[in-house]
């Protein structure tokens, strides 16, 4: 078997493609890599279809051994590569012999790094995706140490030289087009949102990016029914603070929704680390 045995896991290495979708009705996240556009442009970059199911890293990257000849890409937050040891391309394929050891050190800005191979790791899919979801546990598990990546045939299809990606935010400006329970928050609440600056929490991850900053005072007391939550909204617990719902977010909920960040804005929330300052701006309808 073609693939890729796992030296070094990282802190929280997974396999992810698009996730599922369409599920939701069934109480299944979607999942799915957290910055899609990197995972797109890795795969570009081994001449993979868009969606092909490759490795998202957490803050330390990952480290693996080529079992058989590799084509791979990394993308995301910034690291360095190496093959060997000795230092390669971050953004551009890379060809790894049999054998060969690849190291993706510690992102330098951002959070997450993005591995496609050509070919795409093809391990079972559920529901249509190969996405591991943390919150549901549907899917692979997290990477661990000896685990063999199986990779499939590559694609017929060109390559990508190069995609250009945007650098992680100094400042994470998140459009809040308004939520369906507004009458939930007293009239203060929205503008103090909108002139407030928050800072991305250090209790986020793959379900939520969640804040501190000033609490979000409400009109009612009352519990809400849980009832359908979509990507990118932004539940309000009871200490006030904004969190906004990402790939892993649970598909109901019971705390009221002041907003819903368009979906073009959450690549940039998950490359964000905790202490960078947040700013909403509010939308109308």
């Amino acid at each position: 078997m073609t693939g890729l045995l796992v030296v070094r896991p990282g802190p929280l290495t997974t396999v992810q493609d698009l996730g599922r979708r369409g599920v939701a009705h069934l109480g299944v996240p979607r999942a799915g890599a957290l910055d899609e556009p990197a995972l797109r442009a890795a795969n570009r970059l081994v001449g993979n279809p868009a969606g092909t199911a490759g490795l998202e890293t957490t803050l330390g990257g990952v480290t693996l051994r080529a079992v058989g000849p590799q084509l791979v890409a990394v993308t995301g937050g910034p690291a360095a590569v190496r093959l060997d040891g000795r230092p390669v391309a971050w953004g551009a394929a890379v060809a790894v012999p049999d054998g060969s050891v690849l190291d993706l050190g510690p992102a330098t800005h951002g959070v997450r790094g993005y591995l496609a191979v050509a070919g795409g790791l093809t391990v079972p899919p559920v529901l249509g995706s190969r996405s591991a979801d943390l919150l549901s546990g549907l899917g692979p598990a997290p990477l661990t140490v000896g685990q063999l990546l199986p990779v499939g045939p590559p694609f017929a299809s060109d390559r990508a030289d190069l995609v250009p990606l945007p650098a992680p935010p100094a400042e994470l400006v998140l459009r809040l087009q308004p939520g369906p329970h507004l009458d939930w928050f007293a009239a203060a609440a929205r503008p103090l949102l909108a002139r407030s600056r928050y800072l991305v929490g250090p209790a986020s991850n793959r379900i939520a990016l969640r804040t501190e900053g000033p609490p979000l005072p409400r009109a009612r007391a009352d519990e809400l029914p849980s009832e359908g939550m979509v990507l990118g909204a932004v539940q309000v617990p009871p200490d006030g603070r904004p969190m906004v719902f990402l790939a892993d977010h649970p598909t109901t909920g019971g705390y009221p929704v002041i907003g819903v960040v368009p979906a073009a804005d959450l690549p940039a929330a998950a490359q964000t680390r905790p202490g960078t300052p947040v700013r909403f701006v509010p939308l109308t309808r």
